[in-house]
């Protein structure tokens, strides 16, 4: 299956990916918020945003941006803007904004699907959301021939797989809206900027979560004085280029799981021999594939598949994003592994890249991981020389590796991987077992921020902010910006 970095993450804490799995005429009224009274370039008519478990109402609109900053005259593509409007008569001059992973997930589908976890800040202020150039409704940079790839095994051999990535991948190349080279973080903070002006917001307070908090901090660096606060959800330290850490951090995760077994009576009574039988699981299942024959897990239609290793571990890792489902995988596990029942794997492998291809825009993750993340591995990461004793193993960076090896090199400004050192108040947001951005990420990215309050969610995954009482200390943040007096203990 089809390697990628932050792709579980499209949806806010994996439970909702994992699920369901990581997307207008009137004019402004008379009486609309003064904020946006003077945009003449950004006209907003009300409209219904969609994700896929949730809806919400908003203003909708479309900003045209140049294709290249360099050329302002010359292509032009198309941002959708929603805005949702705050209850208050007269609203902060403020907006809070919110910024998915992946990368290549839809940012208004995710606010859709937490519009009840971030409702309470619109007693003061608007939300504006946009979807990040080549994402959901704005000039979307897809790529069947990549999503393909996710239903079937990849070549036995490396050169093999190194072939047929590169060739689905020149494809995809060939059939794009247009140039991928300014579709990266750089560009995406320019438009941010060019929306907040259009609108008329006098400052942003952002959210971004996994790849987001990677724009959010850029968004910081370049634009101190336009931006309130910081809010960063899984965080990743701005130099620290994703590759085949995604494998050592996701194996730490199942370790973990193994251990919290063992010491779990019940677990332990039911699951005697966990890492033995996964060992023996994935050794079979690397050997041979399982030919199945089920009922899709999301339309009821009977399909045929070779389950094979790559479902398992990419079942796996997945399912470690979030405890509801660290909770399945022994039983998924001892399923296979004693009972040869491999419907439970193939039903969670059927669903979650179904639900990937859904919510990913793969022409743009490659954008970004091709020009700010696979060009700065060294030799070694290349070869995931580190990593092949991992469930992921190296074929995780080298599959990367692969596709970028083909892929144009973007818009990459020189302070991108720069560690930000801000005095912007900023609430850092940790899971206690994330397997993609551990908690010493936060805590690395914190030493730079004087004004901030790193949270760790116990027991926690990857995106934590709809987690117990996190939306609560997001409205007391955002009203206070006082990081001092800030109280996290209800964690």
């Amino acid at each position: 299956m089809l390697p990628s970095l932050w792709q579980p993450n499209t949806r806010a804490g994996s439970q909702r990916l994992l699920t369901h799995l990581a997307l207008c005429a009137l004019a402004w009224l008379c009486c609309a918020h003064s904020a946006a009274a003077n945009s003449s370039e950004l006209n907003l008519a009300p409209c219904q945003i969609e994700g896929s478990n949730g809806q919400a109402a908003a203003d909708c609109g479309r900003l045209e941006q140049p294709l290249n900053f360099e050329d302002p005259n010359g292509e032009q593509i198309s941002l959708f803007v929603a805005v949702i409007r705050s209850h208050a008569p007269n609203p902060s001059g403020d907006a809070v904004t919110i910024i998915n992973g992946g990368p290549g997930a839809s940012s208004t589908e995710l606010y859709a699907d937490l519009a009840g976890v971030f409702g309470g800040l619109l007693r003061d202020r608007d939300i504006v959301v946009i979807d990040q150039r080549g994402t959901g409704q704005s000039t979307p940079l897809e790529c069947p021939e990549l999503e393909a790839v996710t239903s079937s095994n990849l070549a036995p051999s490396l050169e093999q797989m190194r072939k047929e990535l590169q060739g689905f991948t020149q494809q995809c190349l060939a059939a794009l809206p247009a140039d991928p080279r300014f579709f990266t973080t750089s560009a995406a903070v320019r438009d941010l900027e060019a929306v907040r002006k259009a609108l008329g917001y006098s400052q942003l307070n952002l959210y971004g979560v996994s790849y987001g908090t990677r724009v959010a901090q850029h968004y910081a660096r370049r634009y101190p004085a336009q931006t309130r606060a910081l809010i960063i959800d899984g965080v990743l330290p701005p130099g620290l280029a994703m590759g085949p850490m995604v494998s050592s951090n996701a194996q730490q995760v199942l370790d973990n799981i193994f251990a919290r077994c063992a010491k779990a009576p019940a677990c332990q009574q039911a699951f005697p021999k966990l890492p033995a039988d996964f060992k023996a699981l994935a050794k079979q299942l690397r050997a041979a594939p399982v030919a199945l024959r089920l009922n899709d897990p999301l339309t009821g239609v009977p399909v045929e598949l070779e389950l094979g290793y790559g479902h398992l571990a990419t079942s796996i890792r997945l399912m470690a994003y979030a405890p509801e489902t660290v909770s399945l995988i022994p039983v998924l596990i001892d399923q296979a592994a004693n009972h040869n029942n491999f419907l439970p794997i193939a039903t969670q492998a059927l669903q979650i890249q179904e639900q990937l291809n859904a919510s990913m825009s793969y022409g743009m993750h490659n954008a970004v991981v091709c020009t700010e993340d696979v060009p700065f591995l060294s030799e070694s990461e290349r070869l995931g020389s580190d990593v092949t004793e991992t469930y992921l193993g190296a074929e995780q960076v080298q599959s990367l590796v692969a596709m970028c090896d083909v892929w144009p090199t973007g818009l990459l400004d020189d302070d991108l991987r720069e560690p930000l050192s801000s005095e912007i108040p900023t609430l850092v947001l940790s899971g206690e077992q994330d397997p993609i951005t551990p908690p010493r990420y936060g805590t690395q990215v914190a030493q730079g921020l004087s004004r901030s309050h790193h949270v760790i969610a116990p027991g926690q995954g990857h995106g934590v902010i709809a987690r117990g009482c996190i939306p609560r200390l997001l409205m007391d943040f955002f009203e206070e910006l006082d990081v001092t007096t800030l109280n996290s203990k209800c964690t």
